[in-house]
């Protein structure tokens, strides 16, 4: 049976393990480094050393990384971007970069906005100026490295975008070019920012991509397949991930409730992963992460593209306590230098924990917490991590119901046996891998949404043509095609539109292809 390996980046360690089947052969907990390749390569390095001969075994390496959000978070090493806006002139009201943070703003070298765009039903509002995008080619041509393309209602009919896209080709263009279509759902603005943020990083994953394909082929596993995963809980093969880096910003986080579901068998529960520094909350619904249904702010930026339903607390593992304040500072994965449990002289959540709980951590010593705190004060301060753990699950929860709650992470051994809104705790065997075991195992997915007027279009029809798109781009993303099936449709309607407007969204699965 082929060998697979996983590899997910945390803000404190980089976990990595390997599978053969659901067999757990080997798993390790690097430092995540500052250049998060390095940890990566570190990671993915002792792995392989320790499969030793077997390493020919392995068919696929899959990563869930946070190099896209972290290089926009940072402004850092972006590209140069062109935007180019169709939709004048109904859509001149709200010019493109609004709100945008400066330090991201200065890699958009050019705004263009031209006419054209479609109505809701998909008839145009007007026809494409296409002599003003030969325009716009002739003077971006050499000058950027990347070009973010938006027209008004294109996931009704995207025929502008593609239309503008085979000027710029036929003109010369040669830099990757990102169609809105492709990325984000109904709301011109947020769409258009999620569009843009993607030709943002797009050599950053290029790069990363070459670098994991070298160290690949040094260790004489080129023919070994690269993945990553996405956002909603799926994975993507690298070739689809190099024109749509922006799916991957959230792939970590959905990684661990993916892992929760595989590792326990159970479909529907609050997932807790605790890490060194935070504690993040997501809702697994039917095995896979429940969507936010809110616009989502990547550094301040609005987006509406899928991504997980997550509430964050600054509570992990190396949080540290000053008097009765928990956090938000951690000494991440400093914890066994710095940890008052480790001869260190930083009181942290874990040093607590071991005395409360009667936690045993190879290395530590909770004695020495013990002669330094009294029992009192380390139950109260537990009490209230306690409290902060139970505040999110009622924050997470739908309904009054107690819910079944996984605990994953390393720092989950910190949970107690009895949570407050919790029907059942469970903390499965190799939690602390579970982030790595869920980008391992899980699945190629894909998820396409349109606006239909069922009016105009028969609703079956445009089911069946959502369901054949979310399908194509399974397949290009590395499913197997008689694997995909359909794992969700949702249908919402749009008041604020005439004409009984639809917002269908179709979500597909599959085996992958290795």
């Amino acid at each position: 049976m082929a060998i697979k390996i996983g590899v997910d980046i945390g803000s404190t360690h980089t976990d990595a393990v390997a599978l053969e089947g659901r067999n757990l052969i080997y798993a390790t907990k690097v430092e995540t480094t500052p250049d998060l390749t390095e940890g990566l390569l570190n990671a993915i390095t002792e792995v392989i050393k320790n499969l030793g001969e077997r390493k020919n075994e392995i068919k696929a390496l899959m990563i869930g990384t946070t190099h896209g959000l972290n290089a926009i978070h940072q402004a850092k090493r972006l590209n140069r971007v062109a935007v180019i806006r169709i939709g004048l002139p109904a859509g001149e009201g709200v010019p493109p970069l609004m709100e945008w943070p400066e330090g991201l703003r200065s890699f958009v070298t050019s705004v263009h906005l031209v006419r054209g765009g479609h109505e809701y039903t998909g008839e145009e509002i007007l026809p494409l100026d296409e002599n003003k995008i030969y325009q716009i080619a002739s003077e971006i041509n050499g000058k950027v490295d990347s070009v973010a393309i938006t027209s008004i209602f294109s996931i009704v009919n995207p025929e502008h975008e593609n239309r503008v896209k085979d000027i710029l080709l036929k003109e010369g263009i040669s830099v990757p070019i990102t169609l809105s279509h492709q990325i984000g759902g109904i709301g011109l603005i947020e769409r258009e920012n999620a569009t843009i943020l993607n030709s943002l990083i797009l050599n950053i994953f290029n790069n990363l991509i070459q670098i994991l394909q070298s160290l690949l082929h040094k260790l004489g596993l080129e023919n070994v397949e690269l993945y990553f995963a996405q956002n909603d809980g799926t994975i993507a093969s690298a070739q689809f991930i190099k024109k749509f880096p922006i799916f991957t910003v959230a792939g970590p986080v959905s990684n661990s409730i993916r892992g929760a579901h595989l590792l326990t068998g159970i479909t529907d529960a609050i997932v807790m992963d605790i890490g060194g520094t935070t504690t993040n909350v997501g809702v697994l619904y039917k095995g896979y992460p429940r969507e936010s249904a809110s616009p989502v702010e990547i550094a301040g930026i609005r987006t509406n593209f899928r991504m997980p339903d997550i509430y964050t607390l600054a509570l992990g593992g190396g949080t540290i306590i000053r008097g009765e304040e928990i956090g938000p500072e951690s000494v991440g994965f400093m914890l066994t230098k710095r940890g008052l449990s480790w001869g260190g002289d930083t009181f942290t959540t874990t040093d607590v924990s071991m005395v409360v709980k009667g936690i045993k951590i190879e290395g530590s010593n909770p004695e020495l917490v013990r002669n330094k705190y009294l029992d009192g004060y380390l139950k109260k301060i537990y009490n209230k991590m306690v409290e902060s753990w139970e505040n999110a699950i009622d924050i997470m929860k739908t309904s009054k119901e107690d819910v079944i709650v996984i605990g994953v992470g390393g720092g989950s051994i910190m949970l107690p046996e009895i949570l407050k809104g919790s029907s059942k705790l469970v903390i499965p065997k190799n939690a602390q891998y579970a982030n790595a075991i869920g980008c391992t195992l899980t699945k190629v997915g894909a998820t396409i949404e349109r606006t239909f007027s069922y009016e105009q279009t028969n609703r079956d029809i445009a089911i069946k043509s959502l369901i054949e798109e979310a399908k194509k781009t399974a397949i290009s993303a590395g499913a197997i095609e008689t694997s995909i099936e359909v794992r969700e449709i949702e249908e919402l309607q749009m008041p604020y539109l005439p004409g009984n407007a639809i917002k269908v969204s179709v979500k597909v699965v599959g085996e992958l292809k290795i």
